[in-house]
């Protein structure tokens, strides 16, 4: 059903000829947002670390849309020889329409853990991967009018204060502390990429996204892709959505002709209904708060990023 601001997550505006690359897009709410775009006519790449479950997405999409044209990109989000790899293949690209940065890990762990580099796992992957993948391939952006990066946020960034001094919790780990930090670090990250795309006078922009409480249980199913919701899910429509309405905001995020730089695309009820555009308002998308993110994350990933 449309919004109440007339966007029909139905009807897309055409697509045909935009390319977008979404991460971690062989399952949840990046397969859905990827099966949207293609229907809409855009050619998708799933980029992600698991290539069996990618071909089975892969055969979920062209199942259900004649003509599909999708394809998959080998990335690992936490190793950053493989974000570099895929960055770097991507930069050749012709043209590049859009980013969604949605891969995650959506759960720390009970303990610390952290990548060969030392880095905690959960920050280095959600934030972290991205950051060093957008430095990579944004020759492609670059050369794309009005192009996008969407990143993926989440209402854990309600729950928990953006620490910028201990984003990495080396100071004092908890697994949802942890995720909700790296999820800070997303909108931060867009934020500021935001506002420096505006200072260089690109024409590219970059917003936040969130999907609101999106659950298996709720979600259509897929063959292949979709897991065997719980039972118990079923009871939460009143207040959750399933991940396939769960993508709708990063897909209008990425093709609202309307979208502005710096916006944030949410559920009209926050937690579940029609996408509606948002300013980002929460103290990670400050510009003190970016300024540091940024500085951290060029230190953490050893890459300067100047777009």
């Amino acid at each position: 059903m449309p919004g109440r601001d007339g966007w029909d997550v139905r009807r897309l505006p055409n697509q045909t000829g935009k390319v977008f690359l979404i991460t971690g897009g062989n399952r949840g709410i990046g397969y859905f947002a990827a099966e949207q775009l293609a229907a809409a006519g855009a050619r998708v790449v799933l980029a992600a670390r698991d290539a069996e479950r990618a071909e089975r997405a892969l055969a979920a999409i062209r199942a259900r849309i004649d003509g599909a044209d999708v394809d998959f990109l080998a990335l690992d989000l936490a190793a950053p020889a493989s974000v570099r790899a895929a960055g770097e293949q991507v930069a050749r690209w012709e043209r590049l329409d859009g980013v969604a940065a949605n891969g995650a890990i959506t759960m720390g762990s009970a303990r610390r853990r952290t990548t060969p580099e030392g880095l905690e796992l959960t920050f280095a992957t959600n934030h972290l991967g991205h950051f060093l993948l957008a430095a990579t391939l944004w020759p492609a952006l670059a050369r794309t009018p009005g192009a996008r990066w969407v990143g993926l946020t989440s209402l854990s960034t309600v729950l928990v204060k953006p620490e910028i001094d201990d984003l990495d919790s080396e100071r004092r780990y908890d697994g949802f502390r942890a995720y909700a930090l790296s999820k800070h670090a997303v909108q931060g990250f867009a934020a500021e990429l935001d506002r420096r795309l505006r200072l260089a006078g690109s024409s590219a922009i970059a917003l936040a996204a969130h999907p609101g409480w999106a659950v298996d249980g709720l979600t259509a199913a897929r063959a292949g892709v979709t897991p065997r919701p719980a039972a118990w899910e079923r009871g939460l429509a009143v207040v959750a959505q399933g991940k396939n309405r769960g993508a709708t905001p990063l897909v209008r995020a990425l093709t609202d002709p309307a979208a502005q730089g710096g916006e944030l695309f949410a559920p009209a009820a926050g937690v579940r209904g029609a996408p509606v555009p948002r300013r980002l308002t929460a103290p990670s998308s400050r510009p003190e708060f970016g300024r540091e993110l940024w500085r951290l994350s060029e230190r953490w990933t050893g890459v300067e990023f100047r777009p």
